[in-house]
């Protein structure tokens, strides 16, 4: 019997680091091994200055159909309440913890959906800080069906992202999206031709590795606490933000070089 490949796979192109779920025969589900090479891969991008962007991938049919039901790491089922909290908390292949620091990490983490994009793979989705979908591309929580609220993510960052109003319609009426109506509910910034979709994608990810990566770092965190806290202080956090941007010396040195020219085209002119 052949070894299972890696359920995960990795490539550098440049400043980009581009990591692959690589499950296409089960439909990219999720696994405690999908999980554990994906931590390492997101520590190796934190930990590298020399890498600007994470993108996240698949192939095949499905983008992600959510977790491995059938999988051997499932372990046995929590039979309290105390204990479905705790494993939802702690365990679940660690995917709290890594949601978390796919949040904090200073960096933008880009995910490009091929196709359809279920449960957890969807919930991995929304700790992205940007989320690109093909026409083919399709959303759906199937946890309705058995009476249960997605837990990682499903109802806390969607709402966040979409408001109550579409979370209503993906959790509570359990009806899918397509990607065109992920446009409109928020949930995705841009959908692109299936023909073109890898080359717009990576497209997009180099124009981000292009950024500045201090405003692009302070401009991550600083949103997230403007979202959370009143209009004053929220003005407080852009003014707190940009007393350290407004002192770095990429800042200084392109600010003179603008001042410089301006007027500077056209000079002589009638």
């Amino acid at each position: 019997m052949s070894e299972e490949a890696p359920h995960l796979l990795t490539e550098e192109d440049g400043a980009i680091l581009i990591v692959t779920l690589n499950r296409p025969d089960k439909l990219n589900a999720i696994t405690g091994s999908m999980m554990a090479l994906f931590e390492t891969a997101l520590h190796h991008f934190r930990d590298t200055p020399s890498l600007k962007v994470m993108l996240i991938r698949s192939t095949g049919r499905y983008f992600c159909s959510g977790a491995d039901m059938r999988g051997p790491d499932q372990g046995g089922p929590a039979r309290t309440g105390v204990a479905i909290r705790e494993k939802h908390r702690r365990g679940l292949h660690g995917m709290h913890r890594i949601y978390d620091e796919m949040e904090h990490i200073e960096k933008p983490i880009v995910v490009a959906h091929h196709a359809m994009c279920v449960g957890g793979g969807l919930e991995m989705s929304l700790s992205c800080d940007f989320r690109l979908a093909a026409k083919s591309a399709a959303y759906s929580f199937p946890e309705g069906k058995f009476g249960v609220l997605p837990a990682s993510n499903g109802v806390s960052r969607l709402a966040r992202i979409v408001g109550t109003h579409w979370t209503r319609y993906l959790i509570m009426a359990n009806l899918p999206a397509s990607a065109d109506r992920a446009l409109i509910m928020g949930l995705v910034h841009e959908v692109f031709p299936d023909e073109s979709f890898a080359d717009d994608v990576m497209k997009f990810c180099r124009h981000l590795a292009g950024q500045n990566g201090e405003q692009m770092g302070t401009a991550k965190i600083a949103i997230e606490l403007a979202h959370d806290v009143g209009l004053a202080q929220a003005r407080q956090v852009e003014r707190m933000a940009n007393s350290v941007l407004m002192l770095n010396p990429d800042y200084l040195a392109g600010i003179e070089r603008y001042v410089k020219g301006i007027g500077s085209k056209g000079k002589g002119g009638g």
